[in-house]
């Protein structure tokens, strides 16, 4: 008797999603509403910039994707700021900086930047993982601007947020997944957002190649292969 056939592998594609960064979209917790509101504020800032810090996948881009519709601000990473283009980039009268942290980018540029900005009446957001000091800043004047200017901190999300933020990444790749599933996430995995990211999206690819709904059994599998629990 021959043996049937096995059910082809189905492969998984780099294919964009669906991430929606409307207002919204914005899941807010005990973790993220102090930086929300002060972001929201605007333009009652007490300066003319806002520096908006969080560990990676908490949401920062989101927030100030949801700033930059409200003051219809233009988006450059810090790496690509230059001195030729502070004229261009002030005439726009509000602007995100992302990623600040990421590497080296022309801090005199962005000093002739911030003073720009104030002296336009415009105004500047900045994010980043780390405070200014961890940046390998060289230009005193400029880390000194910084470490005076109001921030907005985002910390790692409590369980109802991280739960909250697992059920929207499964939302965003189309994926229907019950409670058990959502419970058997929090209660093992690493609690932050980048690791809510790369667990769905592990779990989202593995059922995908073997054609499987997400399960408990493939969540303790994939868990096991992303957190390998310490031995002892």
């Amino acid at each position: 008797m021959s043996e049937a056939p096995s059910r082809p592998r189905q492969l998984a594609f780099d294919l964009p999603l669906d991430s929606r960064h409307g207002v919204e979209d914005f899941l807010v917790g005990p973790s993220n509403e102090a930086a929300y509101g002060l972001v929201e504020s605007w333009p009652r800032w007490p300066e003319a910039w806002l520096r908006l810090t969080g560990p990676e996948g908490a949401g920062k881009t989101h927030l100030a994707a949801i700033w930059a519709r409200m003051a219809h601000a233009w988006t450059i990473p810090a790496r690509e700021l230059s001195d030729d283009q502070v004229a261009h980039l002030v005439s726009g009268g509000a602007l995100v900086i992302e990623d600040c942290d990421a590497g080296p980018f022309d801090e005199p540029a962005l000093f002739h930047l911030m003073n720009a900005v104030k002296a336009r009446g415009g105004h500047l957001l900045l994010t980043a993982r780390s405070a200014p000091e961890l940046w390998g800043l060289k230009v005193p004047d400029l880390l000194s601007r910084l470490r005076l200017a109001p921030s907005a901190t985002i910390e790692p999300p409590d369980d109802g947020l991280l739960r909250a933020v697992l059920v929207k990444l499964f939302i965003d790749r189309q994926l229907v997944v019950d409670t058990a599933v959502i419970d058997a996430l929090a209660l093992r995995m690493e609690r932050s957002f980048a690791a809510a990211r790369r667990v769905v999206d592990r779990l989202d690819r593995v059922a995908l190649e073997r054609g499987r709904r997400v399960t408990r059994p493939l969540v303790h599998e994939v868990l096991a292969e992303l957190f390998p629990q310490e031995p002892g």
